[in-house]
């Protein structure tokens, strides 16, 4: 299984972390999301290859910013 470490802003509680799992689950490949708005994270399981540019679209989509 790989694991994909993001960091986000703007999640401020637990409702912003559901928005995140929620839409991110039903990207095909990934297997787990696990977000925490205290450190302002997202760990993504996955069996499969899985395109990160589409994931971190996904994100900002939800008004959510990828920190790199």
């Amino acid at each position: 299984m790989k694991e994909i470490n993001l960091k986000i802003k703007g999640m401020h509680c637990e409702g912003c972390e559901n928005r995140i799992k929620n839409s991110l689950i039903t990207i095909d490949g990934i297997d787990e999301v696990v977000a925490n708005h205290i450190d302002g994270t997202v760990l993504i399981k996955t069996t499969k290859e899985v395109n990160l540019e589409n994931i971190k679209e996904k994100i900002e989509d939800l008004g959510f910013e990828n920190e790199e």
